[in-house]
């Protein structure tokens, strides 16, 4: 089981829980439903401190670096994950209508309505609220960021990046293991309540949308990276095939880095680059995660008969793009980081519709992943092609 990967671990908690719904006496499914509502309760408590984790060092961290170009690269993949994540939302909206219309909203109805509650629950409020804890790590971030540009706030920097560590050491150990546990208890729920057919009805439509979108991205991020640059999109495409099927296997941006520097080299992107852009792309460019998380809140939103509109997606979205720097580094983070931004769209951070969220994610995470990384050198061409420009604009200068 230890050797075993999430995503089948996932499954086979998908799985139990319909069992255990369909047959198991109602008690039994009420002890896993307590269970699960536990963990919904630790979930809860811990997600300010990812917040605080994540979004503080990587702040923190894009303060340093090579100046201009650290701009350039950090402007071009927090507009390429906001126009992922745009399309995304016009493709869902325009596509999962045809088969999420009011009919499947009405068959499911009220989420919580059947469901058995728990046994027991114990008082486990967060120490800060989402929106305070936002803040904080925005100013903390930013503060430590200044800082740094003039020699101090190392202390405070180191504090950051540790802990930051203890969030993804959380995260690791007690919250990615639980999960197949926490899902189990929400589909056993959703079983008993007779909502789980026509909610998995819906569930592999949408991934016969989200996958592809995640390649036909790739190509649109290739081509533009090929008009800009001079060079061949479908070699660039061919040289990158082995960063992508890294990450499917991987399911890690950060096992992957090394691989991906060779795809850039094999690109012909200069060392220098490469090996800046690399690392820092797969931190903040998370074009694939937001397609995935974009497209599951609109289907979950579509699935309740709740308001999908631009109004409502559109702020959620430019918040995701902010929210999720430095996810990457847990298993795990990109959703995990998009939880407590779930209820300005109306889907609780906690409970059923959160943990149905979680599940669409993860079982498809080493796609978006992959759609993450192989984005990054489509970027770190574009940088290159910037950076040779400026280096022959300051020798003709010299000269």
């Amino acid at each position: 089981m230890k050797k075993m990967g999430l995503v089948p671990k996932l499954i086979m908690g998908i799985i139990a829980g319909i069992l255990i719904g369909s047959f198991a006496p109602e008690l039994i499914v009420q002890i896993l439903v307590t269970a699960s509502s536990l963990f919904s309760s630790f979930l809860k408590f811990v997600i300010p401190f990812i917040i605080i984790g994540f979004v503080t060092a990587g702040i923190a961290d894009l303060a340093t670096g090579a100046g201009k170009l650290l701009g350039i690269t950090t402007g071009i993949a927090y507009g390429s994950t906001i126009i992922a994540g745009s399309i995304a939302f016009l493709v869902a909206s325009t596509i999962f209508p045809s088969f999420i219309d009011a009919s499947v909203a009405a068959q499911i109805g009220d989420p919580e309505a059947g469901m058995v509650p728990a046994i027991f629950s114990i008082p486990l409020e967060p120490m800060v609220d989402v929106t305070a804890a936002i803040v904080f790590a925005f100013m903390l971030g930013l503060g430590i960021s200044a800082l740094r540009n003039k020699g101090k706030g190392e202390t405070l920097y180191g504090m950051a990046l540790e802990f930051q560590e203890v969030v993804t050491k959380t995260l690791s150990t007690a919250i990615i293991p639980l999960l197949p546990l926490y899902i189990a208890g929400t589909f056993a729920n959703i079983t008993y309540a007779g909502q789980v057919w026509d909610i998995l009805g819906v569930f592999w439509k949408v991934y016969l949308v989200v996958i592809p979108l995640h390649l036909i991205y790739l190509v649109v991020q290739f081509t533009a990276a090929g008009a800009f640059t001079g060079k061949n999109p479908i070699k660039m495409l061919k040289n990158q095939i082995p960063g992508y099927l890294t990450a499917v296997g991987t399911q890690s941006s950060a096992a992957t880095i090394p691989v991906n520097v060779e795809c850039a080299k094999n690109n012909g992107i200069s060392k220098e680059i490469r090996e800046f852009c690399v690392p820092l792309c797969a931190t903040i460019h998370l074009s694939g995660s937001i397609i995935s998380v974009t497209s599951f809140a609109v289907a979950v939103l579509m699935m309740n008969g709740m308001d999908y509109g631009f109004a409502t997606m559109m702020p959620f979205i430019l918040m995701l793009g902010i929210a999720m720097v430095a996810a990457p580094g847990a298993p795990g983070g990109a959703i995990m980081s998009a939880l407590p931004f779930l209820p300005m769209v109306g889907i609780p951070s906690d409970g059923g519709l959160a943990s149905l969220m979680i599940a669409l994610y993860l079982t498809q995470d080493s796609f978006g992943t992959a759609a993450n990384v192989s984005g990054d050198n489509a970027i770190a061409a574009v940088v290159d092609h910037i950076n040779n420009k400026m280096n022959k604009k300051s020798n003709k200068k010299s000269a």
